[in-house]
């Protein structure tokens, strides 16, 4: 489907002087005239778009569309461009409402039924499928509007959504054709429903009825051929359409009066209408043909219903198509990291705080800038939440992190009141390509794209982008390379206007240089007042001289490195180009002596000339190479301050964490030897308890138990730290410290610090530590003990640890009997595992599969058998290795082939 968007713009040439009443034959040529200027502009401005390469980009674009609409408009480059400056704002603002929404609209369902509205306005009836088709169309578009509506209001975005809302508000979704297509066909089964008419009911009805009464019919008669042997097995058929029953040849007597409809290939079998059956199957014949007549009325009356809503249905896919393709542009945009441009208003002199018309960083040319890029059906379109500022960048932080250094980001600089640039440099230095990347910025700016940039891009709406790039030279029409170029100058002035943009390539090249020069530079002065802006590159130094005599020209360069010999595709702003042909060939290879003879020459022929050139060159070069270090110089020096900080910082940190776990390490491994005497000495004294209980009467039985209790209670007591150190810890829990005084914080990793003020009343305490400033809370500062600058003891945490030694006991008595933890050793379907049968790897297999399946603190009962013992050996060597196992018990006389694991 194809947009009728008209993108061409341009002024009239100032009406002249009437001196004379008009004639008709004068007011007719001044029509036809205007005719072929518009047809001219549309014309150079069609050329210009391949020259730019533009259906290039849009072929990018069409990698994003979601429907058949979408992907023709874009692969035919017909998206529309902005009539107006206020068009391609409003193109803009939809392509920054769906970067905001980042999330894919659904567009399934929606189909170019444009070829189907056409077909039913010239007449044709259309089919089932074909109206389906507009109504799955129709719902799919309502269907779309509602989308946007739920993100709106969902995400609080329904200011930002509104350009896109507005698109479809306006639109007639024919609801009621919608339903009577709904109501009259069934699209699943392709079929038009028996409610579409009340004739067509009662035609079906009859119908129906009537096949019944045959089906019954047919069936009677064929079992009683059946019967008499004249057919295998009773069959009912259709034959002709007509409905029959099956007979043997030789049996045709059976059925007097039959009508033979069809036989078989071998001519055994007739297929034959009975007599009784004629009338049923006549009156099948015609109720069929009744339905098939009512059926095309239907269908005829749903076609004319279509026909005339055909306006509002192709506004419906116009309309969807534009949201479609604000989509497309969306999602490009993500895809090239790009920036949303502005425009600069009016002529751009109204501009109190920019002074520059064309201000745009880091331009990359969309085609160069592909290669580098993922593929665009690579991309993951993930629904993640996105912040509101990205209307003027998408992806800053992954443009930052991971931006392209091809092609070479390109900066364009022009001040509001420069009508015409040149731009000199060497062969191969980029001028042509950067001239064709500023000219498709324009364009993709009035159609409503984001530009591969940084920063904030802003420059002018131009009504025409008219270029003049490439050999224009053609053996068909007599045109030489100067020719060609002359004839579509002379055309792109005749239809230029203020605001349009000129990119002339070369200019006045392929003739004569001093001529070539003199027409070069009436050309220039006649585009300063009569276009927006121009754009040419030239070898010819003499146009740069310009800017001399004319504040409204400005000279651009393109930057060759004197030392590598090569250029670097940069543009020096300001500053005049030299050609650099004699080094170029030097890197070519040419002969040393041909390059020396011809530096020879053109110091004999220019010599003032070109040291001036040179002179001012390397001038540019140097200031704007001084001016780049000393920014570079700022930039380290801040950056290595910043660094130096955070490398501070980090240090601190890492050795924070690297104490902290040593020391809990260590007191980890003092707690568990303490833990370790401990249990060792209670359960000697439990053993010494259980000895002597076998021989210990009733009666010292209290006695025995009063000594046990005393032994562990002093076992406990000497293991406890003395309630000083307690003390200790809770009176140095806060301290007042003074101005000056050494500190201990906390929050540093005990590091120390000095008080630079006195406490203030929130109970926060201002201290330095190396460079760093900090306020902390008084709760956070511990005092040096006899005014050493060590580090405090270990009381805080000989105070965990105290809670800790309280409970000895009770984690003795947890060790010693250990398995109590464990539970009931009681053997169940679900903590046994039975490897009879089983061959050594299946049965470890099984086993390991065990283990890990058990949770904590569990038992396994594994059931070997009492067989060679080889899967008993297995499953012990296994026990004995397995990290979670804590110990095993083998088979006993109560479990005989059984052991039983106790895993941790």
């Amino acid at each position: 489907m194809k947009l009728g968007h008209t993108f061409i713009l341009w002024n009239t040439l100032p009406p002249q002087r009437i001196l004379f009443r008009p004639t008709a034959t004068a007011t007719l040529s001044a029509t036809e005239s205007k005719t072929n200027l518009i047809k001219l502009a549309e014309s150079l401005q069609s050329s210009t778009l391949k020259i730019l390469e533009w259906p290039s980009v849009c072929s990018q674009l069409s990698a994003f569309t979601s429907t058949s609409m979408g992907l023709y408009a874009t692969q035919t480059a017909s998206i529309p461009l902005g009539q107006t400056p206020a068009e391609s704002a409003r193109l803009l603002a939809q392509t920054s409402a769906a970067v905001a929404i980042y999330r894919p609209l659904d567009f399934s369902g929606i189909e170019d039924v444009t070829a189907i509205v056409d077909a039913a306005v010239s007449g044709e009836i259309l089919s089932i499928g074909e109206l389906c088709s507009v109504r799955r169309t129709l719902r799919s578009a309502r269907f779309l509007i509602e989308q946007l509506e739920e993100i709106s209001s969902r995400s609080n975005l329904y200011e930002r959504c509104s350009p896109l809302l507005e698109i479809l508000q306006n639109c007639n979704f024919l609801m009621d054709l919608e339903q009577k297509l709904e109501f009259c066909l069934d699209c699943n089964f392709s079929v038009v429903l028996d409610r579409a008419s009340e004739e067509l009911e009662i035609i079906r009805f009859e119908r129906k009825r009537n096949m019944e009464n045959l089906e019954l019919m047919l069936k009677q008669i064929s079992s009683r051929i059946f019967q008499a042997g004249g057919i295998d097995r009773p069959l009912v058929t259709r034959r002709r359409s007509r409905m029959c029953v099956a007979i043997r040849t030789t049996h045709r007597s059976l059925l007097p009066k039959g009508v033979v409809l069809d036989s078989s290939s071998s001519g055994a079998t007739h297929y034959m209408e009975p007599r009784e059956a004629i009338d049923l199957n006549n009156l099948e014949v015609r109720l069929s043909n009744s339905e098939k007549m009512e059926e095309q009325t239907i269908l005829s009356l749903l076609s004319v219903e279509i026909a005339e809503s055909s306006r509002q249905i192709k506004y419906l896919l116009d309309r969807v198509l534009e949201v479609d393709l604000a989509f497309a542009r969306a999602a490009h945009a993500r895809w090239m990291n790009g920036v949303c441009p502005s425009f600069c208003s009016g002529n751009c002199v109204d501009s109190e705080h920019y002074s520059l018309s064309v201000d745009i960083d880091g331009m990359q040319h969309p085609l160069l800038l592909e290669s580098s890029l993922s593929k665009p059906s690579d991309l993951s379109t993930t629904s993640s939440s996105r912040s509101l500022d990205q209307e003027t960048r998408v992806t800053e932080s992954v443009k930052v992190s991971g931006a392209s250094s091809f092609p070479v980001p390109v900066d364009f600089k022009i001040g509001n009141e420069i009508k015409v640039v040149v731009i000199s440099g060497p062969n191969t230095g980029g001028k042509t390509a950067s001239m064709k990347t500023l000219g498709l910025a324009s364009i993709m700016m009035k159609a409503g794209m984001y530009l591969p940039a940084q920063n904030h891009p802003r420059l002018p709406w131009f009504d025409l982008v008219l270029a003049d790039i490439g050999d224009r030279q053609s053996l068909e029409q007599s045109l030489s390379t100067f020719s060609g170029h002359i004839s579509q100058i002379c055309e792109i002035l005749k239809v230029t206007s203020e605001r349009s943009l000129v990119l002339l390539d070369e200019i006045g090249s392929g003739t004569d240089p001093s001529e070539g020069v003199a027409l070069s530079a009436s050309i220039l002065q006649y585009l300063k007042s009569r276009v927006n802006l121009a754009v040419v590159t030239t070898h010819y130094a003499d146009l740069t001289r310009l800017k001399e005599n004319d504040a409204r020209f400005e000279n651009a360069a393109m930057e060759f490195s004197l030392e590598s010999l090569q250029p670097t595709f940069r543009i020096l702003w300001g500053s005049k180009g030299e050609s650099n042909a004699l080094s170029i060939a030097k890197t070519i290879g040419f002969n040393e002596k041909i390059i020396e003879r011809a530096q020879h020459w053109v110091q004999k022929l220019t010599p003032e000339k070109m040291q001036k050139f040179k002179s001012l060159l390397y001038q540019s070069l140097s200031e704007e190479r001084s001016r780049l270090e000393t920014q570079a110089k700022k930039a380290e020096s801040l950056h290595s301050d910043i660094m130096e900080l955070y490398n501070e910082i980090h240090d601190e940190a890492g050795d924070l964490d690297v104490r902290e776990a040593a020391l809990k390490a260590k007191e980890t491994q003092q707690i568990q030897h303490e833990l370790k005497v401990v249990k060792s000495k209670i359960d000697t004294i439990v053993q010494d308890f259980e000895n002597q209980l076998r021989t210990t009467s009733t009666d010292e039985l209290n006695m025995l138990l009063n000594k046990s209790e005393s032994s562990i209670a002093s076992i406990i007591q000497a293991h406890q730290p003395s309630q000083d150190v307690l003390a200790d810890e809770t009176a140095s829990s806060f301290h007042i410290p003074q101005i000056g005084e050494r500190v201990v914080i906390k929050g540093l990793g005990s590091k120390l610090a000095t008080v630079v003020e006195a406490p203030a009343d929130d109970n926060t305490v201002l201290v330095q530590y190396g460079k760093i400033k900090v306020r902390v809370k008084l709760s956070n500062i511990n005092a040096l003990s006899d005014g050493n600058e060590t580090m405090p003891s270990r009381s805080g945490r000989q105070g965990k640890r105290v809670t800790r030694l309280k409970n000895l006991k009770s984690l003795s008595e947890t060790g010693k009997d250990e398995e109590v933890s464990y539970g009931p050793v009681v053997q169940t379907s679900k903590n046994s595992v039975d490897l009879r049968g089983m061959r050594v790897e299946e049965a470890t297999l099984h086993v390991e599969m065990a283990i890990n399946s058990r949770g904590s603190n569990s038992v396994l009962f594994i059931i070997h058998g009492m067989g060679t013992g080889v899967l008993k050996e297995r499953v012990i060597e296994l026990l004995q290795k397995h990290p979670r196992i804590t110990k095993f018990e083998q088979e006993s006389p109560m479990n005989y082939g059984c052991t039983v694991a106790y895993i941790k």
